[in-house]
């Protein structure tokens, strides 16, 4: 048996170390995956460690722990957001750190007050209740989601069509608890072996039942994807917008085939701000309108900034802009994406899930003075305009949903474009921003979990870092090289399936988020009767 006592300081840093290389080490872009298995169990030792000695009475402190531990999983996985900002990488790093606390010290305060069944049972409703909460607020950062840990690992987890990343977050916590109490309690081993041989092995059991179930869509469609590999900090917003569509169009044309009928191109490929009313006249898109009459067969998705200016009588967002040196003239700009085909009336998408701090200012109300200092990722600062609801594109048989980047990271807000009939996921990004580092690879990836918790097939076009094809079981193929000009080719499964976790989103966040607000009420209850007492 493992006595859970770490007497010394030394020990107790050690533990508080190790978990998050362990993460790291399980994390995508080359990591090994069940190691998210065991990550936790270092930080289980070290609660279960300082909660007994703070009933010796010594005066232990957890959250200096804990914090530290959290600093050095989201270092260790996001460092690369130094190349955007190191302002806004250590900003990122410290503060999603302290929020990631926030469900562990819980889960230490109800263990203390409850006992181990329901201390343990606990976290992984506090922390997917965290995991949830924050997919949708100003600070959102699902980035670190535990279950993105086997994105790579597709084989075992065609089972997030029912649950999404969630789930593989609710099968590492329960794992690692499971385990560690199978380490520290000296009987009824055999129901602890039982136990933990169903929670370790039925998820890649299932999932392999599932993969055998995936039937062939006989609906199909030619994508061509290109990739320009354009310098975002020196090229790209330097003002050769003709040149670098030109680029683009060239890599298009030697793909193209009479059978082609999508044509993807990354985020902002068209980096000027391209107002409303220039739709029809910038020269940028008259040039594309002119290549497409050449492919009268072809719709092409692009990236673009674009600027809409509110009317006198219109009501501005609350992102809208003041135009400088004039009094009442109002604008949004948005980060967007544009359908263009032969004959057809153009689509637009405006991209709505946002970059913390580099696409919006969070909390406006209270830091919207300190717009002027927002990172600048895309040649425009400032926060950008949203839209209600995702839109759909229709290309002939395609019903293409533009997933804009950082858009890609979210499982039930992708759900919505396919509730709204979308039958293939085009994602369109630019990770030349983090340079060669783990992040360009953890983004593409995370595309993968997309493709499998909503069964549809992905054109994820890059402006450099990683363009690829994947399929409906989350298998990546044609992926191409980072900073290398490329275009690729290929036929992609047209599905009109829909998974439970289309239908449903992150119900599992709801549940446990309701869970989660239920077990604060007696910890709120007796932390006031202890106050009143004092009193």
């Amino acid at each position: 048996m493992l006595k859970p006592i770490a007497n010394s300081r030394r020990t107790r840093w050690m533990l508080a170390l190790l978990s998050p290389i362990l993460l790291w080490a399980a994390w995508p872009a080359g990591g090994f995956a069940p190691l998210s298995l065991i990550g936790f169990l270092p930080l289980l030792h070290l609660q279960d460690s300082t909660s007994r000695l703070r009933d010796q009475g010594l005066n232990i402190r957890l959250f200096p722990y804990v914090y530290l531990s959290f600093v050095a999983f989201n270092a260790l996985n996001t460092w690369w957001v130094w190349f955007a900002s190191p302002f806004g990488m250590f900003g990122m790093i410290f503060a999603n750190s302290l929020l990631m606390c926030i469900p562990f010290l819980l889960f230490d305060r109800t263990r203390r007050i409850f006992g181990n069944t329901w201390g343990y049972i606990s976290l992984p409703v506090y922390w997917i209740s965290f995991e949830h909460l924050h997919m949708d607020w100003d600070l959102s950062w699902p980035w670190l989601n535990l279950g993105n840990a086997w994105a790579a690992w597709t084989n075992f987890i065609q089972w997030y069509e029912w649950t999404g990343t969630q789930g593989g977050s609710l099968w590492i916590l329960a794992t690692n608890l499971f385990l560690y109490r199978w380490i520290v309690t000296p009987l009824k081993k055999s129901v602890h072996h039982a136990v933990l041989a169903f929670i370790v092995l039925i998820p890649p059991v299932l999932s392999w039942f599932i993969l055998q179930g995936i039937e062939a869509s006989t609906s199909k469609t030619e994508v061509v994807v290109v990739q320009p590999n354009i310098d975002p900090y020196n090229e790209k917003f330097s003002g050769n917008s003709a040149e670098q569509l030109e680029k683009i169009l060239a890599l298009a044309e030697n793909q193209i085939t009479p059978t082609t009928r999508i044509v993807v191109a990354p985020e902002t490929a068209i980096p000027d701000g391209i107002w409303d009313e220039q739709l029809d006249s910038h020269p940028q898109l008259q040039r594309i309108r002119t290549f497409l009459r050449s492919h009268p067969n072809i719709d092409l998705l692009i990236g673009l900034t674009y600027i809409r200016q509110y009317a006198p009588n219109e009501t501005p967002s609350a992102t809208a802009r003041q135009y400088p040196g004039t009094a009442g003239v109002r604008f949004d700009v948005y980060n967007a994406a544009i359908r263009l085909a032969n004959g057809k009336e153009d689509s637009m998408h405006f991209k709505s899930r946002l970059v913390p701090g580099v696409e919006k200012m969070p909390f406006p109300v209270i830091f919207g003075h300190l717009e002027e200092f927002a990172i600048n990722l895309g040649g425009i600062t400032g926060s950008l305009g949203t839209q209600a609801s995702p839109s759909v594109f229709p290309c002939g048989e395609v019903r293409a949903a533009p997933v804009i980047c950082y858009e890609s990271v979210f499982g039930a807000y992708v759900g919505e474009y396919v509730r709204q009939g979308a039958n293939l996921i085009c994602i369109m990004t630019n990770d030349g921003w983090w340079e060669k580092t783990p992040g360009y690879r953890q983004h593409c990836q995370y595309a993968r979990l997309r493709a499998i918790e909503h069964r549809r097939a992905v054109a994820r076009a890059a402006n450099t870092g990683t363009s690829c094809f994947i399929d409906l079981k989350g298998d990546m193929t044609q992926a191409t090289n980072w900073w290398e000009p490329a275009s690729i080719r290929t036929t992609l499964e047209l599905s009109d399936q829909t998974t439970f976790y289309t239908r449903h989103g992150d119900w599992i966040g709801r549940i446990f988020t309701a869970l989660g607000l239920l077990g604060l009420l007696p910890i709120l209850v007796i932390k006031a009767k202890r106050a009143a007492r004092l009193h």
